[in-house]
């Protein structure tokens, strides 16, 4: 996954404009592709296991969820990407 900039230097502006794209692959039929960030969806869970992106692939319209580390979740939130914060009942 990589932000592709709309040709400006330095930190993303806050609003995002809306040429800001992603790059991204389908594991299903393998095309690759750029996605707006309006077509991704961000979940940050408690562990590794439960913080990921997901997106339907444009070509063959699989669902698509993909592990997202640090970098990642700093791309997708720094482009618009909309974040659902995945909370765990207290006990």
């Amino acid at each position: 996954m990589t932000a592709i900039p709309s040709g400006q230097t330095g930190p993303v502006p806050v609003p995002v404009p809306a040429t800001v794209r992603f790059r991204a692959a389908c594991p299903d039929c393998g095309e690759r592709f750029e996605l707006a960030a309006g077509a991704l969806r961000l979940a940050i869970g408690a562990s590794r296991r439960t913080t990921f992106y997901s997106f339907a692939c444009p070509e063959c319209g699989s669902a698509v969820r993909k592990p997202a580390g640090e970098r990642i979740i700093e791309l997708l939130t720094g482009g618009g990407v909309r974040t659902l914060r995945l909370h765990t009942a207290l006990r």
